[in-house]
Order: C-alpha cells, then sequence, then structure tokens
C-alpha cells in the first residue's frame, strides 16, 4: 500500500496506528493528519527512538496493511 492512501484515508487508519503505537494519543493523531513525517516524529517523541528506527516501523506496519 501507499503512503497516499493512508493520507486520503487517515481516519480510517488512525485506529489501526493507535493500536500499533499504543502510547500516541488521539490528539497526537490529529496532529499528524496522515502525515507520515508528522507520524515519525510523534513516534520518535513518544517512544525515544531514532529518525530511522521510527521510519522502519512505519514501513513494517504499512506492509502489513
Amino acid at each position: 500500500m501507499n503512503w497516499d492512501r493512508i493520507e486520503g484515508n487517515w481516519e480510517q487508519f488512525k485506529g489501526k496506528a493507535q493500536q500499533q503505537w499504543g502510547k500516541l494519543t488521539n490528539d497526537d493523531l490529529d496532529v499528524v493528519k496522515g502525515k507520515r513525517t508528522e507520524l515519525s516524529g510523534k513516534i520518535q517523541e513518544r517512544y525515544g527512538k531514532g529518525k530511522d528506527e521510527a521510519e522502519r516501523d512505519i514501513d513494517d506496519w504499512l506492509a502489513r496493511h
């Protein structure tokens, strides 16, 4: 799946993202609004991960959906 589809249907994918990254709040996900860089930044912030690790997590999640 490509990221454009995630971004375009963010309201549908928001719940799946919260299941994957439980430390992200609804407010965090509202700020993300489907933007990959915002999601990466929030994952880094909440989980203390580096940019590369956050990007790998997103890639893995994307491959499953």
